[in-house]
Protein backbone atom coordinates (compact mmCIF):
# COMPACT_ATOMS: atom_id res chain seq x y z
CA UNK A 1 0.00 0.00 0.00
CA UNK A 2 1.78 3.49 -1.11
CA UNK A 3 1.62 6.17 1.60
CA UNK A 4 -0.72 8.29 -0.65
CA UNK A 5 -3.23 5.29 0.42
CA UNK A 6 -2.44 5.22 3.65
CA UNK A 7 -3.40 8.67 3.75
CA UNK A 8 -6.72 8.47 2.31
CA UNK A 9 -7.68 6.24 4.46
CA UNK A 10 -7.05 7.72 7.43
CA UNK A 11 -8.88 10.68 5.61
CA UNK A 12 -11.58 9.30 4.97
CA UNK A 13 -12.23 7.10 8.44
CA UNK A 14 -10.31 9.37 11.34
CA UNK A 15 -12.54 11.09 13.94
CA UNK A 16 -10.04 11.70 17.36
CA UNK A 17 -10.04 15.48 17.32
CA UNK A 18 -13.49 16.27 17.64
CA UNK A 19 -13.23 17.72 21.45
CA UNK A 20 -11.14 20.32 20.00
CA UNK A 21 -13.92 21.55 16.97
CA UNK A 22 -15.31 24.68 17.02
CA UNK A 23 -18.67 26.10 16.00
CA UNK A 24 -19.81 29.06 15.31
CA UNK A 25 -21.77 30.21 17.72
CA UNK A 26 -24.93 30.75 15.59
CA UNK A 27 -24.69 26.91 13.85
CA UNK A 28 -27.50 25.25 15.51
CA UNK A 29 -27.65 21.18 16.03
CA UNK A 30 -27.38 19.00 12.40
CA UNK A 31 -30.19 16.27 14.10
CA UNK A 32 -33.44 16.80 12.64
CA UNK A 33 -32.89 19.17 10.40
CA UNK A 34 -34.16 18.35 6.99
CA UNK A 35 -31.10 17.85 4.20
CA UNK A 36 -31.50 20.66 1.68
CA UNK A 37 -31.32 23.24 4.88
CA UNK A 38 -27.63 21.95 5.37
CA UNK A 39 -25.11 24.43 5.28
CA UNK A 40 -20.78 23.54 4.67
CA UNK A 41 -19.96 23.70 8.40
CA UNK A 42 -23.21 20.72 8.95
CA UNK A 43 -22.00 18.34 6.36
CA UNK A 44 -18.49 18.61 7.80
CA UNK A 45 -19.51 18.03 11.12
CA UNK A 46 -21.81 14.91 10.26
CA UNK A 47 -19.00 13.38 8.54
CA UNK A 48 -16.97 13.85 11.32
CA UNK A 49 -18.83 12.42 13.73
CA UNK A 50 -19.78 9.43 11.92
CA UNK A 51 -16.80 6.79 12.61
CA UNK A 52 -16.88 7.60 16.52
CA UNK A 53 -20.46 5.87 16.78
CA UNK A 54 -20.06 2.74 14.52
CA UNK A 55 -17.67 -0.63 13.92
CA UNK A 56 -17.65 -0.99 10.84
CA UNK A 57 -15.55 -3.78 8.01
CA UNK A 58 -14.59 -2.41 4.04
CA UNK A 59 -12.48 -2.77 1.19
CA UNK A 60 -11.03 0.50 0.15
CA UNK A 61 -10.27 1.47 -3.55
CA UNK A 62 -7.81 4.42 -4.73
CA UNK A 63 -7.78 5.15 -8.11
CA UNK A 64 -5.90 8.21 -9.45
CA UNK A 65 -2.63 9.42 -11.02
CA UNK A 66 -3.04 5.99 -13.26
CA UNK A 67 -3.06 3.21 -10.50
CA UNK A 68 -4.93 1.42 -8.54
CA UNK A 69 -4.86 0.62 -4.80
CA UNK A 70 -6.86 -0.92 -2.07
CA UNK A 71 -6.81 -2.17 1.66
CA UNK A 72 -8.88 -4.05 4.10
CA UNK A 73 -10.24 -1.77 7.14
CA UNK A 74 -11.28 -2.75 10.67
CA UNK A 75 -12.64 0.41 12.90
CA UNK A 76 -13.61 0.19 16.12
CA UNK A 77 -14.39 2.72 18.79
CA UNK A 78 -15.69 2.76 22.02
CA UNK A 79 -16.88 6.96 22.87
CA UNK A 80 -13.49 7.88 23.72
CA UNK A 81 -10.56 5.25 21.63
CA UNK A 82 -10.73 4.78 18.20
CA UNK A 83 -8.33 2.06 16.74
CA UNK A 84 -7.87 1.21 12.70
CA UNK A 85 -6.17 -1.79 11.20
CA UNK A 86 -5.46 -1.28 7.55
CA UNK A 87 -4.30 -4.34 5.57
CA UNK A 88 -2.84 -3.41 2.51
CA UNK A 89 -4.05 -5.63 -0.66
CA UNK A 90 -1.69 -4.11 -3.70
CA UNK A 91 1.64 -3.58 -3.54
CA UNK A 92 4.15 -4.36 -0.93
CA UNK A 93 2.48 -5.89 2.13
CA UNK A 94 1.70 -3.56 5.10
CA UNK A 95 -0.60 -3.45 7.83
CA UNK A 96 -1.17 -0.61 9.54
CA UNK A 97 -2.72 0.22 13.34
CA UNK A 98 -3.92 2.93 14.87
CA UNK A 99 -5.12 3.70 18.44
CA UNK A 100 -5.80 7.24 18.61
CA UNK A 101 -2.64 9.24 17.71
CA UNK A 102 -0.42 6.32 17.91
CA UNK A 103 0.43 4.80 14.96
CA UNK A 104 2.49 1.19 13.96
CA UNK A 105 2.93 0.37 10.41
CA UNK A 106 4.55 -3.08 10.12
CA UNK A 107 6.86 -4.05 7.13
CA UNK A 108 6.85 -7.71 6.86
CA UNK A 109 9.28 -7.88 4.28
CA UNK A 110 12.06 -6.05 5.83
CA UNK A 111 10.74 -6.93 9.02
CA UNK A 112 10.18 -3.20 10.43
CA UNK A 113 7.57 -2.09 12.52
CA UNK A 114 7.60 1.87 12.06
CA UNK A 115 6.22 3.62 15.53
CA UNK A 116 5.11 7.15 14.91
CA UNK A 117 2.73 9.56 16.84
CA UNK A 118 0.50 11.53 14.25
CA UNK A 119 -1.42 14.39 15.81
CA UNK A 120 -4.03 15.61 13.41
CA UNK A 121 -3.93 11.95 11.05
CA UNK A 122 -4.83 13.73 8.01
CA UNK A 123 -8.56 14.49 9.38
CA UNK A 124 -10.75 14.60 6.41
CA UNK A 125 -12.09 17.38 7.41
CA UNK A 126 -9.83 18.88 9.28
CA UNK A 127 -11.30 20.48 11.99
CA UNK A 128 -8.91 20.12 14.38
CA UNK A 129 -7.61 23.81 14.45
CA UNK A 130 -10.59 24.99 11.98
CA UNK A 131 -14.15 25.88 12.46
CA UNK A 132 -16.86 25.85 9.92
CA UNK A 133 -17.01 29.40 9.29
CA UNK A 134 -13.20 29.81 7.86
CA UNK A 135 -14.13 26.87 6.02
CA UNK A 136 -17.41 28.63 4.28
CA UNK A 137 -15.26 31.10 3.52
CA UNK A 138 -13.44 29.11 0.80
CA UNK A 139 -15.70 26.29 -0.47
CA UNK A 140 -19.58 26.55 -1.22
CA UNK A 141 -22.12 23.07 -0.50
CA UNK A 142 -24.09 21.71 -3.15
CA UNK A 143 -26.26 19.10 -3.10
CA UNK A 144 -26.71 16.49 -5.78
CA UNK A 145 -29.06 13.87 -4.51
CA UNK A 146 -28.40 10.50 -4.02
CA UNK A 147 -26.63 7.35 -5.13
CA UNK A 148 -25.70 3.93 -4.07
CA UNK A 149 -22.40 3.06 -2.78
CA UNK A 150 -20.92 -0.34 -1.52
CA UNK A 151 -25.06 -1.16 -1.00
CA UNK A 152 -25.75 2.11 0.97
CA UNK A 153 -27.89 4.77 -0.03
CA UNK A 154 -25.35 7.76 0.26
CA UNK A 155 -26.17 11.36 0.06
CA UNK A 156 -24.17 13.77 -2.46
CA UNK A 157 -22.23 16.49 -1.84
CA UNK A 158 -20.10 18.61 -3.95
CA UNK A 159 -17.93 21.25 -1.76
CA UNK A 160 -16.70 23.56 -4.56
CA UNK A 161 -13.72 25.92 -4.17
CA UNK A 162 -14.67 29.77 -4.35
CA UNK A 163 -11.13 30.34 -5.51
CA UNK A 164 -8.07 28.60 -8.14
CA UNK A 165 -6.39 27.94 -4.78
CA UNK A 166 -7.56 24.60 -3.68
CA UNK A 167 -9.75 21.56 -5.39
CA UNK A 168 -12.94 20.82 -4.97
CA UNK A 169 -14.68 17.61 -3.94
CA UNK A 170 -17.65 15.65 -4.15
CA UNK A 171 -18.67 13.10 -1.56
CA UNK A 172 -20.92 10.25 -0.79
CA UNK A 173 -22.25 10.23 2.90
CA UNK A 174 -24.03 7.28 4.36
CA UNK A 175 -27.72 8.27 4.76
CA UNK A 176 -28.29 6.79 8.30
CA UNK A 177 -24.79 6.78 10.06
CA UNK A 178 -22.86 9.96 8.31
CA UNK A 179 -19.66 8.02 7.18
CA UNK A 180 -17.64 8.78 4.06
CA UNK A 181 -18.39 5.86 1.77
CA UNK A 182 -16.62 7.53 -1.40
CA UNK A 183 -14.91 10.94 -1.66
CA UNK A 184 -13.66 12.37 -5.17
CA UNK A 185 -10.88 15.06 -5.82
CA UNK A 186 -12.05 17.41 -8.74
CA UNK A 187 -9.70 19.59 -10.82
CA UNK A 188 -10.96 23.28 -11.50
CA UNK A 189 -12.77 22.01 -14.42
CA UNK A 190 -14.41 19.88 -12.47
CA UNK A 191 -12.85 16.37 -13.88
CA UNK A 192 -11.99 13.84 -11.20
CA UNK A 193 -7.98 14.16 -10.25
CA UNK A 194 -8.52 11.39 -7.73
CA UNK A 195 -11.31 8.84 -6.42
CA UNK A 196 -11.46 6.59 -3.19
CA UNK A 197 -14.57 4.68 -2.37
CA UNK A 198 -15.58 1.56 -0.28
CA UNK A 199 -16.14 -1.88 -2.36
CA UNK A 200 -18.17 -3.20 0.19
CA UNK A 201 -18.98 -2.11 3.83
CA UNK A 202 -20.17 -3.83 6.55
CA UNK A 203 -21.51 -1.77 9.58
CA UNK A 204 -21.44 -2.85 13.22
CA UNK A 205 -19.36 -5.87 12.47
CA UNK A 206 -18.07 -7.75 15.75
CA UNK A 207 -14.70 -6.24 16.10
CA UNK A 208 -12.70 -6.38 18.97
CA UNK A 209 -10.94 -3.67 20.53
CA UNK A 210 -8.86 -5.81 22.97
CA UNK A 211 -7.93 -8.43 19.75
CA UNK A 212 -6.80 -5.18 17.82
CA UNK A 213 -4.62 -4.40 20.57
CA UNK A 214 -2.98 -7.55 21.00
CA UNK A 215 -2.49 -7.58 16.99
CA UNK A 216 -0.87 -4.57 17.27
CA UNK A 217 1.55 -5.39 20.43
CA UNK A 218 2.63 -8.72 18.66
CA UNK A 219 6.24 -6.50 17.55
CA UNK A 220 8.41 -10.07 18.09
CA UNK A 221 11.06 -10.60 15.48
CA UNK A 222 10.18 -6.98 14.11
CA UNK A 223 13.07 -4.39 14.59
CA UNK A 224 11.02 -1.36 16.22
CA UNK A 225 12.02 2.08 14.46
CA UNK A 226 11.27 5.59 16.05
CA UNK A 227 11.64 8.27 13.64
CA UNK A 228 13.07 11.07 15.70
CA UNK A 229 10.36 14.07 16.02
CA UNK A 230 10.51 17.41 18.10
CA UNK A 231 7.50 19.35 18.19
CA UNK A 232 8.78 23.12 17.05
CA UNK A 233 8.20 26.51 15.52
CA UNK A 234 9.13 27.46 11.90
CA UNK A 235 10.16 30.53 13.22
CA UNK A 236 12.55 29.05 16.17
CA UNK A 237 14.26 27.22 13.45
CA UNK A 238 14.80 30.61 11.18
CA UNK A 239 12.06 30.17 8.71
CA UNK A 240 8.62 32.42 8.04
CA UNK A 241 6.18 32.99 5.60
CA UNK A 242 6.02 36.26 5.01
CA UNK A 243 3.40 36.23 2.79
CA UNK A 244 0.58 33.70 3.43
CA UNK A 245 -1.65 31.78 1.10
CA UNK A 246 -5.32 33.09 1.25
CA UNK A 247 -7.36 30.39 3.97
CA UNK A 248 -4.18 28.09 5.09
CA UNK A 249 -3.37 28.57 8.24
CA UNK A 250 -0.62 26.37 10.01
CA UNK A 251 -1.24 23.81 12.02
CA UNK A 252 1.70 22.01 13.17
CA UNK A 253 5.70 22.28 12.77
CA UNK A 254 8.18 19.76 13.86
CA UNK A 255 11.91 18.34 13.16
CA UNK A 256 11.95 14.66 11.78
CA UNK A 257 14.70 12.77 11.64
CA UNK A 258 14.55 9.35 10.25
CA UNK A 259 17.52 7.05 9.27
CA UNK A 260 21.62 6.76 9.82
CA UNK A 261 23.33 9.14 11.93
CA UNK A 262 23.26 11.66 8.44
CA UNK A 263 20.04 12.11 8.68
CA UNK A 264 19.97 12.25 12.42
CA UNK A 265 22.55 14.75 11.77
CA UNK A 266 20.60 17.05 9.61
CA UNK A 267 16.77 16.79 10.49
CA UNK A 268 13.99 17.94 8.11
CA UNK A 269 11.65 20.33 9.22
CA UNK A 270 8.04 19.44 8.52
CA UNK A 271 5.64 22.31 8.51
CA UNK A 272 2.33 21.99 8.02
CA UNK A 273 -0.88 23.97 6.50
CA UNK A 274 -4.33 23.32 6.15
CA UNK A 275 -7.62 25.05 5.01
CA UNK A 276 -9.72 22.99 6.49
CA UNK A 277 -10.05 20.40 3.73
CA UNK A 278 -7.08 20.50 1.76
CA UNK A 279 -3.45 20.82 3.32
CA UNK A 280 0.39 21.38 2.38
CA UNK A 281 3.45 20.17 3.75
CA UNK A 282 6.77 22.50 3.43
CA UNK A 283 9.70 19.94 3.82
CA UNK A 284 12.79 22.03 4.78
CA UNK A 285 16.21 19.85 4.65
CA UNK A 286 19.94 21.41 4.08
CA UNK A 287 20.64 21.00 0.14
CA UNK A 288 22.64 18.57 -1.25
CA UNK A 289 23.96 18.82 -4.72
CA UNK A 290 24.19 14.96 -5.44
CA UNK A 291 20.49 13.75 -4.35
CA UNK A 292 18.51 17.11 -5.09
CA UNK A 293 19.03 17.92 -8.49
CA UNK A 294 17.03 20.28 -10.54
CA UNK A 295 13.98 22.29 -9.29
CA UNK A 296 10.92 20.23 -10.63
CA UNK A 297 7.07 19.69 -10.03
CA UNK A 298 5.38 17.01 -10.30
CA UNK A 299 1.76 15.31 -9.86
CA UNK A 300 0.12 11.81 -9.33
CA UNK A 301 -3.61 11.96 -8.85
CA UNK A 302 -4.72 14.70 -6.74
CA UNK A 303 -1.48 15.31 -4.91
CA UNK A 304 1.30 17.73 -6.20
CA UNK A 305 4.55 18.01 -5.47
CA UNK A 306 7.15 20.82 -5.77
CA UNK A 307 11.17 21.64 -5.39
CA UNK A 308 13.01 24.87 -4.94
CA UNK A 309 16.89 25.43 -3.64
CA UNK A 310 16.86 28.04 -1.56
CA UNK A 311 20.55 28.87 -1.04
CA UNK A 312 21.85 26.08 1.26
CA UNK A 313 18.14 24.84 1.76
CA UNK A 314 16.18 22.49 -0.49
CA UNK A 315 12.42 22.42 -0.19
CA UNK A 316 10.26 20.12 -1.10
CA UNK A 317 6.06 21.19 -0.76
CA UNK A 318 3.67 18.87 -0.95
CA UNK A 319 -0.09 18.60 -1.13
CA UNK A 320 -3.51 18.27 -2.56
CA UNK A 321 -4.09 21.36 -4.06
CA UNK A 322 -2.73 23.19 -7.49
CA UNK A 323 0.82 23.43 -8.56
CA UNK A 324 -0.02 27.11 -8.01
CA UNK A 325 -0.60 26.75 -4.34
CA UNK A 326 2.60 25.20 -3.94
CA UNK A 327 4.56 27.73 -6.16
CA UNK A 328 2.44 30.47 -3.32
CA UNK A 329 3.89 28.75 -0.44
CA UNK A 330 7.50 28.57 -2.34
CA UNK A 331 7.58 32.43 -3.18
CA UNK A 332 6.37 33.50 0.47
CA UNK A 333 9.25 31.36 2.40
CA UNK A 334 12.01 32.88 3.71
CA UNK A 335 14.57 32.38 5.73
CA UNK A 336 15.46 34.94 8.42
CA UNK A 337 18.65 36.20 9.01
Amino acid sequence: MTRRLAGLLLVALSATAMAQTTRTATAPEVVGRPVAERSVGDWLQRMHDASRQRAYVGTFVVAGGGRLSSARIWHVCDGTQQMERVESLTGAPRSTFRRNDQVLTFLPESRVVLAERRESLGLFPQLLKSNSASIAQHYRVREMGSERVAGFEADVVELRPTDTLRFGYRVWIEKDTGLTVKLQTLDGQGQVLEQAAFSDLKFDAPISMANLEQMMGHTEGYTLEKPEMRKTTAEAEGWVLRQGVRGFHPMSCYQRSVGGPQARQAPTLQWIFSDGLASVSLFIEPFVAGRHGQPKSLAMGATHTLTRRFGDWWLTAVGEVPTETLAAFAQGLERQK
